[in-house]
């Protein structure tokens, strides 16, 4: 618990601290966000805003990372683990990524960065490595990061895809996850301040499976209940996932409206692929489709607002993603943002009682 603590407190101390350096070597460079001219009118104002934000993001969630391992290295916890560090790497990677496609919207002055082959080609290009990694590393109860078995709160047994379509489904995971933060991050604070809400989440989830863990657990055998986790490395995915949460804190201090910086696609695609990895490497991606609730939506909106369009010509919402549409529609930025934080938090505890309900009835 101890190493849980420090994660979330590290990344939020250095969060709320490198921010704001940020903002001013941003502001100096000139590097800021360009605004779709479509958009509603409110947010030509914030064009100019320092964009790449999402640099403290990452940051900060490797130096809570590793400040929990060195504080457990000096209290003998337990040293990092396959697969915290293949989520932080898969995140990392993502992040680099969003970062190329900030850079490159900043020196050209443009709302489009990379174009959609070369950011699918790097989201694909992770989500690979991590699928394929994920399989191995077997401990000596046999647990890898992954399974190939889809999950609902743990494996389903009867779903089982092979190898070959896990990484396949790696991918699909990696790449619905990243864009639909992504899609979310249109307002000041949204994507940030539900994040922190769904990453609050997963450390209860995985703190849980650590508790009731079927092997590496605080318990003896003879006390392992019969709903135990199969879950490789749970106390260190929720290290990881409390130092995201307290990243995320920290940056919405300075991103919240009317926000000093945005976190661009370098946060969102990191925050989207810390997600994503988490999901499959604690057995519960179809759980995480209920906690992380409204990043489906989001890019469920897109997908329904692009294929009615095609098809018909006509338009399902004002504008896509779905929280402009309530914008258009006469709604302050504020509220939007409020309200869809509510809905995370419904999201959250309806995911979180799913969860647990599911440990009750085993």
């Amino acid at each position: 618990m101890r190493q849980i603590l420090v994660a979330g407190v590290v990344a939020l101390a250095v969060s709320i601290l490198l921010t704001p350096v940020l903002i001013k070597v941003f502001s100096r460079q000139g590097f800021g966000q360009e605004i779709r001219l479509e958009g509603p009118k409110s947010h030509q104002t914030k064009r100019g805003t320092p964009s790449m934000g999402g640099v403290a993001i990452v940051i900060a969630l490797w130096a809570g990372y590793w400040a929990a391992h060195i504080a457990g290295a000096i209290t003998d916890g337990p040293g990092p683990s396959a697969s915290g560090l293949l989520v932080l790497g898969l995140s990392s990677v993502l992040a680099l990524v969003g970062f190329l496609d900030d850079f490159i919207k900043i020196r050209k002055h443009r709302n489009l960065g990379l174009n959609k082959t070369a950011k699918s080609v790097g989201q694909l290009i992770a989500a690979l490595l991590f699928g394929i990694l994920a399989l191995q590393f077997r401990n000596n109860a046999g647990y890898t990061p992954a399974s190939t078995n889809l999950s609902y709160v743990r494996d389903i047994a009867a779903i089982s895809m092979g190898s070959i379509a896990f990484v396949i489904f790696c991918w699909l995971i990696v790449a619905a996850w990243s864009n639909a933060v992504n899609f979310t991050d249109g307002l000041d604070g949204l994507a940030a301040g539900s994040m922190a809400m769904v990453l609050g989440s997963y450390v209860l989830v995985t703190f849980w499976q650590y508790r009731n863990a079927c092997v590496g657990g605080p318990k003896t055998a003879e006390q392992i209940t019969p709903g135990c986790y199969t879950v490789r490395d749970p106390l260190d995915l929720a290290i990881l996932a409390c130092a995201g949460g307290g990243a995320c804190l920290g940056f919405l201090w300075w991103n919240a409206a009317p926000a000093k910086i945005f976190m661009g696609d370098t946060g969102s695609l990191a925050l989207g692929g810390l997600l994503a990895g988490l999901s499959i490497t604690t057995r519960t991606e179809l759980l995480a489709v209920v906690i992380g609730a409204l990043f489906v939506a989001e890019i469920v909106s897109v997908v329904v607002q692009i294929a009615f369009f095609r098809t018909t010509g006509r338009r399902v919402f004002r504008m896509a993603p779905f929280h402009h549409h309530f914008e258009l529609g006469g709604w302050a930025e504020t509220t939007v943002i409020i309200r869809f934080w509510l809905l995370t938090a419904i999201a959250c505890a309806f995911g979180l009682s799913l969860f647990y309900s599911e440990f009750l009835a085993t």
